[in-house]
């Protein structure tokens, strides 16, 4: 290599690297140092200690332990409701948003009459940003007026469905909602991985007898072992960083709490509690991590094995 070509790989290579540092690790370290501090975001921070029963302007920057995760544990009651939304939220997106648009993308590929129209209609919730979806559907479940309770006959006064100020009904609602969104997100995901595929492997099922359900889970699916990989990965960050729905239909309040949304209060709202808030952040951060590494230690190990 020229001296052109290494200063040209070292711009290549070396601008990337300096972003991906200063926007995502130094951020994400960052953070977990900032969960072992009482800190309100004003003032240096300190190595010291913090001493007990001090008011917490006089604590403000020093170390703290594990007393925010312990706290977050026992006596924050907002908190494990949050990570339970959580939890329900990312197995929503597993469970049926990841196989809806899995399907979708399946019978558009087939090609289908009107493929491209349906495929648009589907997408056309993924060009649209989480508040807009969030208005949109504040429409549909108005409790007055909204869709849903117009065509079952339930806008009235005394029988109208409050879907969205109920708690033991708005999750669910919002989750609709953000399933609409994530399906057709899939679906475009899946459908690069169906295009890639070689057609030769279609006809030498067909050759060989293979139906159509044969054909896609024992020759297709298996190919596209990637592209679930990325799938799988983008719908556990897509459901445990949610939060424009919940915060535009109640501020993430009454049934919607959620851990982002419970980071956001404690680290920009009134408290000011950044160290409090990062020990919040932390535990969203592991949640994502468990099943992803699981996912990959899998995939990998099989991989390896064939």
């Amino acid at each position: 290599m020229t001296t052109r070509d290494r200063v040209m790989v070292t711009l290549l290579l070396g601008i990337p690297l300096l972003l991906d540092l200063a926007f995502v690790w130094f951020p994400a370290i960052g953070t977990v140092l900032l969960s072992f501090t009482k800190w309100n975001g004003v003032g240096s921070l300190h190595t010291k200690s913090c001493v007990p029963n001090l008011p917490p302007i006089l604590n403000n920057g020093c170390v703290y332990g594990l007393q925010n995760y312990h706290q977050a544990a026992t006596i924050y009651p907002e908190f494990w409701p949050a990570v339970r939304h959580n939890l329900i939220w990312l197995a929503v997106f597993v469970v049926i948003a990841t196989p809806l648009g899995m399907l979708f993308a399946v019978v558009i590929d087939r090609g289908i009459r009107g493929s491209r129209m349906y495929q648009s209609i589907l997408f056309l919730p993924v060009m649209l940003s989480l508040a807009l979806v969030g208005i949109i559907w504040e429409f549909v479940y108005s409790q007055n007026f909204g869709l849903i309770n117009t065509v079952i006959g339930r806008n009235g006064n005394d029988n109208a469905i409050d879907w969205l100020g109920n708690p033991h009904l708005n999750l669910w609602a919002v989750l609709v909602e953000a399933t609409w969104r994530q399906a057709g997100y899939v679906m475009v995901l899946y459908l690069a991985g169906l295009k890639a595929v070689d057609p030769t492997l279609r006809e030498a099922a067909l050759v060989d007898g293979a139906n159509a359900w044969e054909t896609f889970w024992r020759v297709i699916f298996p190919v596209m072992r990637p592209i679930n990989i990325v799938i799988m990965v983008v719908t556990v960050i897509e459901s445990l960083r949610a939060f424009d729905l919940v915060y535009i239909t109640n501020k993430g309040i009454n049934g919607l709490e959620l851990l982002s949304v419970l980071v956001t209060t404690n680290i920009v709202g009134e408290t000011q509690r950044v160290g409090f808030g990062s020990a919040l952040g932390v535990v969203l951060l592991v949640i994502s991590l468990v099943p992803i590494s699981i996912f990959l230690y899998q995939t990998f190990r099989r991989e390896e094995s064939s």
